[in-house]
């Protein structure tokens, strides 16, 4: 029988059953296999993908919704990927306008490299943010932040919600409430006995990664920092608003180097809703 082409071939909804298809198409493309991500963005999101009759997936990406549930007010795209033998030949394209066309009037936002942006443009996203990533082994030093913090508590839970929908902007109570289970730390900032801030380090491969980050100020968030590394043996890293420049010269002083810059782009929106001067950095690039 002849080999169906690939514009032929039918997008479907992924699920945890194809997690271990979604890290085989990472690592094809040269990516960390990120089991542990790639499962959490299915449980708590929309994943979409196109079957190779070959075996694997020649496409994927995931969908995180936020809001609502009848009525998203934002969704993030991750995770966009395409085998290597299949590259070039428009999969890309089509996931994507699928997906777009499946969210309807809901918002889109995604963090671009630059190898993806071009794509993202041309489908009408439009750049309205940027975020440097930066790893490395974090080294105690300087003046300590003079914030309390401590590891989170059930109790804590309504709080960190009540301040995570004000700096985001929308309601992610599912993704919130997933974190304890997901990541190895989640540790609150305090003031007055009130919540100043939360930030959770999850493992990625040979590091950890800290977000979400939401802090009332660099101060704030400097302690939340401080206080995981303080708890983790590995590098750590994590991917911060480029308009957060005392944050980011502190942690490269802490000795975390720059790796990689990301495009925020959105559709549908001239800018993400909340309020950035709080949000540090996102759960994951992948979902926002």
């Amino acid at each position: 029988m002849p080999t169906p082409s690939l514009a032929s071939l039918p997008i479907r909804r992924l699920t945890l059953r194809d997690l271990a298809a979604c890290a085989d198409l990472s690592e094809d493309r040269g990516w960390p296999r990120e089991e542990h991500k790639w499962g959490f963005l299915l449980t708590a999101g929309k994943g979409y993908g196109i079957d190779d009759p070959d075996g694997g997936l020649v496409s994927a990406c995931v969908v995180t919704e936020y809001g609502p549930q009848e009525r998203p007010a934002l969704a993030a795209i991750g995770m966009v990927l395409v085998a290597e033998r299949h590259t070039r030949h428009g999969v890309g394209r089509r996931l994507m306008r699928h997906v777009i066309s499946a969210m309807g009037p809901t918002p889109l936002t995604l963090h671009a490299t630059p190898y993806g942006r071009p794509l993202y443009e041309e489908l009408g996203f439009k750049v309205t943010g940027r975020a440097e990533m930066v790893c490395g082994r974090f080294t105690p030093g300087g003046p300590q932040p003079a914030v309390a913090t401590r590891a989170a508590t059930a109790e804590d839970l309504s709080a960190i919600l009540r301040l995570d929908e004000q700096a985001f902007g929308t309601d992610r109570t599912h993704i919130v409430t997933r974190l304890p289970a997901f990541a190895d730390q989640l540790r609150v900032a305090e003031e007055d006995g009130g919540i100043i801030g939360y930030a959770a380090a999850w493992p990625n491969m040979d590091t950890h990664v800290i977000g979400p980050l939401i802090a009332r100020d660099t101060s704030v968030a400097q302690a939340l920092i401080a206080s995981l590394a303080a708890h983790i043996d590995r590098p750590l890293r994590t991917d911060i608003d480029v308009r957060h420049t005392e944050l980011l010269a502190w942690a490269k002083e802490r000795g975390l180097a720059s790796a990689a810059f990301n495009s925020v782009m959105t559709y549908g929106i001239t800018e993400l809703p909340g309020d950035w001067s709080r949000r540090f950095a996102p759960v994951t690039v992948a979902a926002g």
